[in-house]
């Protein structure tokens, strides 16, 4: 029996945690990457509408801000979905969860609309100039608490090579913001764990989200997002090289030359360049883990793969499974370890 019909037909999965109240109060709670808003809006109605009485709370926000809720607040979590997959079994295996699925691809662009400075001229060939002239005010989330926050400098630094000038991260990020490049046998290593910016050419802010709504006001005139969040927004992007862009599985060599130095907790951790890829998981402090399995389900399934693909973020079909996946998944996923 698929694992939706399981929740909704069991009438003691429905009521878990609930103690006293009618299925109709049921609520589950989704933690999810700001990115994957738009998409799981969709999912949410889906889902709602295949499981009467139960109501999905999104409660959308930076992948390592959101796994922070579960593992330093203790807020539990019938489902948590991170743009970087990584962060699942670096930040919460195996204390606080025991599997994860990787369901999904993306890509970093440079958004804009037509009001932005230099909007007529900007191309994948000169973004780095227009970023650097006069006037131009662009931004990006903070490395701190956002995956897009600490893949943007990557992105930036592994231009140099590709462009072959070796003031682009200089002349962008070092001369506007506190953070700053080292290399060593062929790594460059940002260090951003203080990411302040000057707030007059660059600014940096919390979520990859405040800045869409920062560019469409007119406060900025770029801002580095994936480009499903430019596609649903309906921003002007700049797509940019394979090369650069950790959108490529073919290119994670190169992607892998460059590492983001952030927090983490009281001390501070090395994200790798590597290729964009989402992952999900049902915490172990889930009150409703079955819903939450339920909605997994739905999300690696047709409906959701149909809502990734129409949201411009490709699925990956079939997901991929880690650790202990659930039996009942284990027909939607190609279980890898």
């Amino acid at each position: 029996m698929p694992l939706h019909q399981a929740a909704v037909n069991n009438p003691g999965v429905k009521l878990h945690g609930v103690s006293g109240r009618g299925a109709e109060d049921i609520r589950i709670t989704v933690f999810c990457a700001g990115s994957l808003t738009g998409p799981f809006e969709k999912v949410k109605a889906a889902f709602e509408v295949e499981h009467p009485g139960v109501t999905v709370v999104l409660e959308p926000g930076g992948s390592v801000e959101i796994i922070r809720r579960v593992t330093g607040s203790g807020r539990p979590a019938d489902l948590l979905a991170s743009a970087d997959y990584a962060l699942i079994p670096e930040m919460m295996v195996p204390e606080h969860a025991d599997w994860y699925l990787t369901f999904a691809k993306n890509r970093m662009v440079l958004t804009y609309t037509n009001e932005s400075r230099y909007a007529d001229e900007i191309t994948a060939g000169n973004w780095y100039d227009v970023l650097a002239r006069d006037g131009v005010r662009w931004g990006f989330s903070d490395p701190n608490s956002d995956p897009c926050g600490y893949r943007t400098p990557m992105v930036i630094q592994l231009a140099e090579g590709y462009y072959g000038n070796d003031q682009i991260f200089e002349d962008l990020v070092v001369a506007h913001s506190n953070i700053t490049v080292t290399e060593e046998n062929g790594t460059s290593t940002v260090h951003a764990t203080d990411s302040g910016s000057d707030d007059t050419t660059l600014f940096i802010r919390l979520k990859a989200d405040d800045l869409v709504r920062m560019v469409r006001s007119g406060d900025l005139d770029y801002a580095w997002e994936y480009r499903s969040v430019a596609v649903q927004n309906d921003l002007l992007f700049i797509e940019l090289p394979e090369e650069i862009d950790l959108s490529a599985v073919e290119f994670a060599e190169n992607y892998a030359t460059v590492q983001t130095e952030a927090k983490k907790g009281d001390g501070t951790t090395l994200y790798a360049g590597a290729p964009i890829v989402y992952g999900v998981t049902v915490p172990k402090n889930a009150e409703h883990p079955d819903l939450g399995l339920a909605f997994v389900e739905m999300l690696v399934g047709a409906t959701g793969q149909e809502i990734l693909t129409a949201d411009g973020q490709p699925p990956i079909m079939p997901a991929g499974g880690y650790g202990s996946v659930p039996a009942g998944l284990e027909p939607l996923v190609a279980v890898k370890a």
